[in-house]
């Protein structure tokens, strides 16, 4: 998740100093958000009080979105991508989720020592191409050498800067009471295709990552603008986490339909054998829309119009109950409290 700041008075950093960063702390869960609430907000600019959001209005230039974002996938190359495909379209999509078309990429390239030519060329030539079919050109960028060790092969960084399509301003703190909560597509695909790889699972036939540009959904469900209320794409700890965000910010209680999350087979077949839960697998191609009832039918409708929203459905509602919870109506028909994850269950995802 990225984060957007905001001043406001300084917070206590209750982290001693002999306390070291865990592989839990990128997740995007309940240790991130503790990372960013304790130390990384008041240290640069005071405790957030609004939700943080994957992108930002530049301030003076509110129609202007800025998002910045590290790359450190791991393997390099995965089913259905790489780390230089998938950095164009997470940081195009962070823009997309704040309404956001992209305008100009930058690229910078930490590679080390020892890294072929070959497979630099082959991740370059990715990024070119995928930020080419997304419509928005790389226009400045940095490129860094170190030594043996000292990185794990390649890491990549991007900032985006969007305007904002003037109908729309969604925001994970603007859902509202009776909303319907729609999904552009079957989760789990890229967490599963990339761990396969890594682990080397023999999944890598069935699953391919899900990862691709957002923006053209995103302009779809422009017509219906006030009546779309947040976005978010379910990257890093999976729908649970988007889902958790979302309510927490708007104050919401959101309950889910199991039976309508559309799974993968295969999917569900890797997660059973890793004892992963689906919810909490990273995704790069799908959105999350919470929608007004009353456009929610042709919301969908726009949704499924287009190539990356063919699969969309709609999962859910926020329903009177606690502020900040989700829930699952499972398909035995009980209820349960999804949470959102606390630590790294698949690490360097994205």
């Amino acid at each position: 998740m990225n984060t957007a700041l905001a001043p406001n008075a300084a917070c206590p950093l209750p982290y001693s100093e002999n306390e070291l960063v865990q592989l839990g702390h990128g997740a995007g869960g309940r240790l991130t958000a503790e990372l960013l609430e304790t130390l990384v907000l008041p240290a640069l600019g005071g405790c957030e009080t609004g939700p943080l959001e994957d992108a930002a209005p530049l301030p003076g230039f509110e129609e202007l979105v800025v998002s910045t974002d590290s790359f450190v996938v791991s393997p390099l190359f995965f089913p259905g991508g790489d780390i230089g495909s998938l950095a164009v379209h997470g940081t195009v999509n962070d823009l997309a989720m704040r309404g956001a078309m992209p305008l100009a990429l930058t690229l910078s390239v930490i590679a080390e020592e020892g890294l072929p030519l070959t497979e630099l060329r082959t991740v370059l030539t990715s990024t070119g191409k995928a930020a080419r079919e997304a419509g928005v050109p790389v226009i400045t960028g940095d490129t860094k050498v170190v030594g043996r060790g000292a990185a794990d092969r390649l890491f990549l960084n991007t900032t985006g800067i969007g305007r904002r399509l003037p109908s729309l301003r969604p925001s994970a703190a603007a859902a509202r009471p009776g909303d319907v909560v729609l999904l552009s597509g079957p989760i789990g695909l890229h967490g599963t295709a990339v761990l396969s790889t890594r682990e080397g699972l023999g999944f890598e036939t069935d699953i391919a990552s899900d990862t691709r540009p957002l923006h053209r959904l995103v302009r779809a469900l422009a017509p219906y603008g006030p009546d779309i209320h947040a976005l978010r794409d379910p990257t890093r700890g999976g729908l649970a986490t988007s889902l958790n965000e979302i309510a927490h910010d708007s104050s919401l209680c959101v309950e889910i339909d199991e039976a309508a999350v559309p799974v993968p087979p295969a999917v569900a077949a890797a997660c059973d054998l890793l004892g992963l839960d689906p919810l909490i697998v990273a995704n790069e191609g799908c959105l999350i829309a919470f929608v007004a009832a009353r456009s929610a039918d042709a919301a969908l409708d726009a949704l499924l119009s287009q190539p990356e929203g063919a699969q969309s459905v709609r999962i859910g509602n926020t329903v009177p109950g606690p502020a900040g919870r989700v829930v699952m109506r499972t398909l035995v028909g009980a209820r349960r409290v999804v949470d959102m994850p606390v630590g790294e269950q698949l690490p360097r995802i994205c």
